[in-house]
């Protein structure tokens, strides 16, 4: 809305991130960038014109040991939250919640009008201006595994988020996932095979219909293999390795010009 963009613009550090970004980018004090999905590679080449070969994509990674699915855990995390067996239960989980999406996903289960689901929601935000029944505000989680342990499926409607890593979390714990496309995480799943993915966040009923799709316990149980299959792709372990892979390049490189400059 405008007057958010004119308070926004208002915010010294606001302001300060977008000075960065204009040296960085625009004045191409950056020698090489380093993002996590193909969106945020092109709003930085569309909006700064920074030269898309300098800009490397590197996709978030999990602990998969941590992060996988665990029935007895789902057990005893279900009863630990007071969780009856036929409830189904979605899950919401970060902070930020008007930019991520949580009154679209609290509209959405609404419009299901379906007295078995809940809503879980963890993470720090402003509880009174969600309140709503059948939502659960577990508050900021130490321990996220136990969550997704007790949830069936993951739903973050976000307006716009570079990519997200409790998605990611949620896909190696075997929970399909349903989000929009302005999430760079997107692009890493299949519309119905490992989630949904919607167009638009406030897209009230194609969230709905994607919360009916994977409330049908058939759907996951078919689904939950190559949904961990998927996420078996994203181990922390290969994110490192292909940042210093490109950090070792970029020194080589800036060495090398260096040297050819001196000569």
């Amino acid at each position: 809305m405008p007057l958010k963009r004119f308070v926004q613009g208002l915010n010294r550090k606001h302001r300060d991130i977008l000075q960065l970004e204009e040296a960085l980018f625009a004045k191409r004090e950056a020698q090489r960038v380093i993002v996590n999905s193909q969106m945020v590679k092109h709003e930085i080449v569309d909006l700064y014109a920074y030269p898309a070969e300098r800009i490397d994509i590197v996709r978030n990674g999990i602990p998969l040991g941590q992060f996988r699915f665990d029935p007895e855990q789902r057990e005893k995390s279900r009863s630990d939250l007071k969780l009856k067996p036929d409830e189904i239960v979605l899950l919401f989980a970060g902070s930020g919640w008007e930019r991520k999406g949580l009154l679209f996903a609290i509209q959405a289960m609404a419009l299901c009008r379906n007295r078995k689901m809940r809503l879980l929601v963890a993470g720090r935000g402003n509880q009174r201006s969600f309140k709503s029944k059948r939502v659960q505000f577990l508050g900021e989680v130490a321990d996220l595994t136990r969550v997704y342990a007790a949830a069936d499926i993951f739903v973050l409607p976000t307006i716009y988020d570079p990519s997200s890593n409790a998605c990611l979390e949620a896909l190696g714990c075997g929970l399909p996932v349903i989000t929009t496309r302005s999430n760079g995480f997107s692009e890493i799943i299949e519309d119905g095979v490992h989630g949904s993915i919607i167009d638009r966040a406030n897209d009230l009923a194609g969230l709905r219909n994607a919360i009916q799709l994977w409330s049908d316990p058939s759907p996951r149980a078919v689904a939950r293999s190559t949904i961990i299959e998927r996420a078996s792709q994203f181990d922390i372990s290969k994110n490192v390795e292909q940042t210093i892979a490109i950090l070792i390049q970029a020194a080589s490189a800036a060495s090398a010009s260096g040297k050819m400059r001196k000569t």
